[in-house]
């Protein structure tokens, strides 16, 4: 039974060693000879995140579109899905932005282990999204009453009992998108969204756009149960594409697929380590994003309805090269990390590294930070200077009167997301090395800043004429005081970490 153990450990080591073979250990490229659009390498990755957030990026405009053709007052309901979304990011953001510092190490952990990382947690992150969705179905009521103007409220009732079960599979989602970026496989979470993009498109085009079959009367509960159902299908797309190149991974080891796949006590505490952090980051940043946003809805429908159509036009296409040079960052941030803590060992708690080593752990980030500066300050000038945010906001909502509060708020804002796209990039150094230095940055800024605010608009006599005044000092101050914030951590870590101050976990293989 001895020699047996020994075999199998004998067998993982020499996988291991195949694994990172011809690899810089610190470099985080794991074959030399891979071409430059390898989903292995940076710029590869690039490309494949691109494509993976550009899909829900365009559904997300045209949904908008279709529901102000169908009904235009009902447009603000729609963010309702946006809002239950927000609360999903708390257990979305939670366990997966953790997966970089674990299931992204591919220098010292087995790729027996790091699969059994991600199982762990696909069935960990389904469970959390059904109870989540239970709840949001149960108290539909109450959170209309928050989140939805007074004057649709009623109407919106059926909206949010059906979208509160995209929960659901927005937490597989999550789990089998981070996961699988940090195993180098984006090409997962590119099939999720084009398996879900694609019935989309299918059904709005049948069911909702303006060439829709004849004598279909639909509301915008159609346009919610299309949704989840694409969703759905996205869901089960990316699980059955990731069971699928994980047996065929599987198949060239000692462990087999029943063992890989069991959910295992130090596989969920390995998870839990590195995800508490970003789980209570996600909670108190949501927290006090809903606390204003329930202010915001009560400034009435033209004024939620514009902020909504702000969102829409910064966080949809526009923001698709932020999130997919973070997502690559992240990545390859992680897999540097590891490759760092490989050569120092795995049960070295505290180690000094060198500046060349501190150098090669941030590459990618500063790699995505000049590249996103470029992209955002082109951007800014073109939309700044061209005057079609206004006829944007116009199609998006049907009203006149939103889209002129929406070129408003565009206008005395928009600079300040330069900085967020910077600042998020710079955050992946802390996401996928420590993530507790991740906590501490958002906490410096939310605490310092945003709660404050928190406080001071429930005593301020704010309305629909002057909600703008403080909104924006809100919104956009909070973007450039965490990019300051930001610098300020990331300086503080790589001191830290250069005097061996900096306290590590053991790394542990769960198979």
């Amino acid at each position: 039974m001895d020699d047996s153990k020994q075999r199998v450990s004998t067998q993982a080591t020499d996988d291991r060693d195949e694994e990172v073979r011809n690899e810089d250990r610190g470099s985080g490229e794991p074959n030399a000879k891979a071409v430059w659009w390898s989903r292995e390498r940076y710029l590869g990755s690039i490309f494949f995140n691109l494509c993976t957030f550009l899909l829900p990026a365009l559904y997300g405009t045209l949904s908008k579109l279709w529901v102000a053709q169908i009904d235009g007052s009902m447009v603000a309901t729609t963010d309702a899905y946006t809002y239950i979304g927000v609360f999903a990011e708390v257990i979305n953001e939670g366990l997966p932005r953790g997966v970089f510092t674990v299931i992204g190490d591919r220098s010292s952990r087995t790729i027996q282990s790091r699969i059994n990382l991600t199982y762990t947690l696909i069935y960990t992150q389904t469970l959390l999204g059904l109870l989540l969705s239970i709840i949001f179905c149960s108290a539909a009521s109450s959170f209309a009453s928050t989140f939805v103007p007074p004057e649709t409220r009623d109407a919106s009732l059926t909206y949010i009992r059906i979208s509160s079960f995209s929960t659901l599979f927005s937490a597989i989602n999550a789990a089998v998108g981070a996961a699988t970026r940090a195993l180098d496989r984006p090409d997962i979470p590119l099939v999720i969204n084009s398996v879900a993009t694609f019935v989309n498109i299918i059904l709005d085009l049948a069911l909702i756009s303006t060439v829709r079959a004849p004598g279909l009367k639909p509301t915008v509960n159609t346009q919610a149960g299309i949704r989840l159902a694409c969703d759905g299908c996205g869901a089960l797309a990316g699980v059955v594409y990731f069971i699928f190149t994980s047996k065929k991974v599987l198949s060239h080891t000692p462990v087999s697929m029943k063992t890989a796949t069991k959910p295992n006590y130090i596989a969920l505490k390995q998870l839990v380590r590195a995800g508490v952090f970003t789980f209570a980051e996600s909670a108190v940043r949501n927290a006090l994003y809903l606390w204003l946003i329930s202010n915001i809805v009560s400034m009435g429908n033209t004024y939620a309805t514009a902020w909504g159509v702000f969102n829409t036009i910064r966080w949809g296409l526009i923001m698709v090269p932020v999130q997919a040079l973070e997502a690559s960052a992240v990545t390859f941030v992680g897999h540097k990390w590891g490759g760092w803590r490989g050569r120092v060992g795995r049960e070295v708690r505290r180690a000094r590294a060198g500046w060349a080593d501190i150098w090669k752990i941030v590459q990618p980030a500063i790699k995505s930070f000049v590249i996103v500066f470029w992209i955002e300050i082109l951007l800014f000038i073109v939309l700044a200077y061209t005057g079609g945010v206004r006829s944007f906001a116009y199609y998006l909502s049907n009203s006149d009167s939103a889209a002129e509060v929406t070129e408003m708020m565009w206008k005395s804002i928009e600079w300040c997301y330069i900085f967020y796209a910077l600042s998020t990039q710079l955050a992946t150094i802390l996401l996928a090395t420590q993530p507790r230095w991740y906590l501490y940055q958002s906490l410096c800024s939310n605490i310092l800043y945003v709660l404050p605010w928190c406080i001071a608009v429930t005593k301020i006599d704010m309305n629909a004429d002057n909600a703008w005044l403080y909104h924006r000092w809100i919104f956009g101050g909070s973007l450039v005081v965490s990019f300051g914030i930001i610098v300020v951590v990331d300086a503080v870590w790589a001191f830290w970490l250069r005097s061996g101050k900096s306290e590590m976990a053991p790394i542990r293989d769960s198979v």
